[in-house]
């Protein structure tokens, strides 16, 4: 009977009758956690960790924490002289390492679409030269309004071009 088990004085029974049948869990959930508040310092840490491990079997875990918040039971570890002191060292390395891995990854991911980069331009270079020497083979010389209409075209566009240069009647009607 989890109720009896609520009752008693011991937290661990009180722990314990969160597997036992109950009414109504959130209030037991609710007393355990202020019993916990209630006993020696020393035992509310293990009284808490079991009561989050048999309320995880109930899927009561989140009105654990929810009544924990409410009820502070464990002192902040930042508090503490040593241990607060150690903690936010910790944290401090931690994001340090942190920033580094960023910045190798940032890295890596720069060189990789510096290369990409670097083969569409090439592509597109190499378009730019064929399509150059196609129009000057069919029309002659090519004038300076016609590079600079082909400066501004993408990769895409001087591709179509290629294509319709065979079938252009002047340079022209090709470029407009």
């Amino acid at each position: 009977d989890g109720d009896r088990l609520l009752e008693s004085e011991e937290v661990g029974d009180n722990v314990i009758a969160i597997l036992a049948r109950i009414r109504d869990h959130k209030d037991a959930v609710r007393k355990i956690v202020e019993k916990i508040k209630s006993s020696r310092e020393i035992d509310r840490e293990t009284a808490l960790h079991a009561l989050l491990i048999l309320a995880g079997l109930r899927g009561l875990e989140e009105v654990v924490e929810e009544e924990a918040r409410k009820v502070p039971i464990l002192n902040d570890i930042l508090d503490n002289k040593v241990l607060g002191r150690e903690f936010k060292k910790g944290r401090q390395e931690g994001r340090q390492e942190g920033r580094q891995e960023g910045r190798q990854e940032g890295r890596q991911e720069g060189r990789q679409e510096g290369r990409q980069e670097g083969r569409q331009e090439g592509e597109r270079e190499g378009e730019l030269k064929v399509l150059r020497r196609l129009i000057e083979k069919r029309f002659g010389s090519l004038p300076s309004w016609a590079e600079e209409r082909l400066a501004s075209r993408s990769t895409a566009e001087l591709e179509e071009l290629s294509v319709r240069v065979l079938d252009a009647k002047s340079m022209e009607d090709l470029l407009t």
